[in-house]
């Protein structure tokens, strides 16, 4: 709603959300959030979409998600340039057949598709920001690029921002109910609120070289790697394929704590590291961009202040190897999504929002010191942990980190506390706490992966061959509590809604028996899950909806 300030004449819009920051994590808040129905306000300094070649790994979770919000085909398009780039190669130069593959295929043999639908993509962010931007707007995102956060000031009703327009000068002034700061590591909007760290910090720091090289093709050859690590003593780096043609990304090791300034990496000395580091004197390379980053493992000591809730890199900052940061980022915003469109919705009271913090943050913890050990375990240029540091082996716990990372406390009822966030082995048979199992079904005469049902509403498995209960109690409370609550019986018989498809036992899968039952989120999480039959369903099913999301 617009409107006039009373005292400045300038105008006020009201939202009940405010995104702060419009690179991948801000995105990706505001196509969820547009998928529930939540209308809000984006606002971005830069005038445009990310346009350098990083972050591009986007993991098996962050892919399912992209799935349920009708995204994945899009974004696989986008990524067609490098679909056939697999593994880590590590070698001295890229001359002979020296060096070995840390890995040569993220899913040997398939068998990922036990777990998912869905599977890793190698979608560099200047191709996968374009596509997210693309269905906000058609999701009726508000969304607003050279237009800078300048202020804001939050109370226990809601948040008053001021952001200007940095091609004409006009200010605005938003009042919205949330503001969600996905701005960045140097986040203002955290530095505002005072919100300090934890974690070591600075790990280690290099230099983006993008560069043109018709012949380092050739060099290559057929070995179509998602990063080769370079290890010549005197001029190592990470060479990563921008198209497999003739574009490339090299990261050069920078030390500004010995003294080394930005200045020193004149366009000579990068061409002579690039040509050392791949092992050719004479190859053609033009420099065509040269950025610094800095890898760091710090997360933010609290991911709410009031109305206002951190995402992506303003709540942690992690190692790039294996692109844990942008896609725990990703899935933050997934996460608060659902928790703000409840709560606006009026089904779910201000506590669930407190849950955000109490599931998101332990995980950010958990996998940034992962992303360090990985950083580790690959020898990263310019990185040089201290001893003792390491992750146990290339490859160690990968799926673990993407796909079976847990919440021992927040919006779950049963949950084991003593399970590690990111545990050891994977598991992903329906504990409360962890995703969904998936499972093929057929829902009429559609075949769907049951991650497909979990998005706008609370969705209950129960079995059609076993009477239980749950199916009438679930649609008796959705009634009496106006929840978005779906309920489907699951199995072979006249009254199934879903009929598991290749054989599969869905009870056995969700870590139940006959006659049970499990309450998903619909973030996909399992919320709770009652073992066999209960003659109290709907007694039961109301304690652990008022227990798990805070309805009363």
């Amino acid at each position: 709603m617009n409107e006039r300030d009373e005292q400045t004449g300038t105008p006020t819009l009201r939202v009940p959300v405010l995104i702060v920051g419009g690179s991948l994590v801000g995105l990706a808040t505001s196509m969820f959030l547009g998928r529930l129905g939540v209308p809000h306000l984006l606002v971005e300094r830069h005038a445009g979409t990310s346009i350098h070649p990083r972050g591009r790994g986007n993991n098996v979770r962050t892919m399912e998600l992209f799935r349920v919000a009708g995204v994945e085909r899009a974004i696989q398009d986008a990524a067609a340039t490098l679909a056939a780039n697999h593994g880590i190669l590590q070698t001295p130069t890229l001359v002979g057949d020296a060096g070995e593959w840390l890995f040569r295929d993220i899913d040997p043999g398939g068998g990922l598709a036990r777990f998912s639908p869905s599977s890793w993509c190698l979608c560099s962010q200047n191709d996968l920001e374009p596509v997210l931007l693309d269905h906000a707007r058609r999701l009726g995102g508000d969304l607003r690029f050279s237009t800078e956060l300048m202020s804001f000031d939050s109370d226990s009703e809601g948040v008053t921002a001021v952001a200007k327009n940095r091609e004409t000068g006009e200010h605005l002034t938003v009042r919205a109910d949330y503001l969600v700061a996905a701005d960045g590591p140097r986040s203002p909007v955290r530095e505002q609120l005072g919100i300090g760290h934890s974690g070591p910090g600075d790990l280690f720091h290099n230099v983006s070289l993008t560069f043109r090289s018709r012949r380092l093709a050739e060099v290559v050859g057929d070995r179509h790697f998602i990063v080769c690590y370079l290890t010549s003593p005197d001029a190592d780096g990470a060479l990563l394929p921008v198209d497999n043609r003739e574009n490339w990304v090299f990261h050069a090791p920078w030390h500004p704590e010995h003294g080394e300034t930005l200045e020193e990496f004149t366009e000579e000395r990068c061409v002579e590291h690039i040509r050392r580091a791949v092992g050719v004197a004479d190859l053609d390379v033009e420099i065509t961009g040269k950025a610094p980053w800095h890898a760091a493992q710090r997360v933010a000591r609290a991911y709410r202040a009031g109305r206002v809730f951190l995402a992506g890199d303003s709540a942690h900052e992690m190692s790039p190897t294996g692109a844990f940061g942008s896609n725990t980022g990703i899935q933050d915003a997934h996460n608060l999504a659902w928790k703000l469109a409840a709560v606006l919705d009026g089904w779910a009271g201000e506590g669930l929002l407190d849950t955000y913090d109490a599931e998101r943050r332990p995980v950010a913890e958990a996998t940034s010191a992962r992303a360090a050990a990985r950083s580790a375990e690959h020898s990263h240029p310019g990185f040089a942990p201290p001893p003792g540091a390491g992750g146990g082996g290339p490859q160690r716990g990968i799926l673990n980190v993407a796909l079976g990372y847990r919440y021992p406390k927040g919006a779950v009822v049963g949950a084991d506390p003593a399970v590690p966030v990111v545990p050891e082995s994977l598991d992903l048979s329906g504990g409360p706490g962890s995703r969904a199992p998936h499972l093929w079904v057929r829902r009429g005469e559609e075949r769907i992966s049951t991650l497909d049902l979990y998005e706008r509403s609370l969705v209950l498995l129960s079995d059609a061959d076993e009477p239980g209960g749950w199916h009438d109690a679930a649609g008796r409370l959705a009634t009496e509590l106006a929840l978005p609550l779906r309920s489907y019986r699951v199995g072979s018989g006249p009254d199934a809604d879903l009929v598991p498809q290749d054989g599969a036992d869905w009870a056995e899968r969700h870590g139940i028996a006959r006659g049970g039952a499990v309450l998903v989120r619909p973030d996909g999480f399992v919320a709770w899950r009652s073992p066999g039959p209960d003659r109290e369903a709907e007694s039961t099913l109301r304690q652990v909806l008022n227990a798990g999301l805070s309805l009363s």
